[in-house]
């Protein structure tokens, strides 16, 4: 559908009407369908129109920026309570929590540090509680 802004040329009235096409215009006017409401002239043209566009992106953008907000602090609290808490293993943690799951003489201990996604599953599938957790940089805004 297109909505054309129309002008009679007979007593210069404007009005809009809508076309499912933007040759239906052309094709009715061709066949002298199209007359003033005013004056029932069939003198009709397209006049300039101005498109009417609505910017929903910004709003998107301005409600997900505060929900990104939101999310980044809690995700900033959760490491917070993590380095607190857990004991950082970097690049060993599949290893570490191999070692403290198989290994009944080692003290328990609870870890955090980095894994693929096929070290996670291979330690989730021999029973080896592991959860990810979105890591934030310090330094990102």
């Amino acid at each position: 559908m297109i909505k054309y802004s129309l002008k009679c040329k007979n007593c210069s009235i404007e009005f809009e009407s809508w076309f499912s096409t933007s040759k239906e215009f052309d094709r009715l006017k061709k066949l002298k369908h199209l007359n003033c409401q005013n004056c029932n002239s069939i003198k009709i043209e397209k006049s300039l129109m101005a498109p009417s566009l609505f910017n929903t992106k910004k709003k998107t953008y301005e409600k997900n920026s505060d929900k990104i907000k939101d999310i980044k602090k809690k995700l900033k609290n959760y490491q917070k309570f993590i380095k607190e808490n857990f004991e950082f293993v970097g690049d060993n943690f599949a290893y570490e929590a191999r070692s403290i799951h198989y290994n009944n003489k080692k003290v328990k201990r609870r870890i955090y540090g980095k894994a693929s996604n096929q070290e996670v599953k291979e330690l989730k599938n021999e029973g080896i509680e592991t959860d990810i957790v979105p890591w934030i940089n310090d330094k990102e805004n």
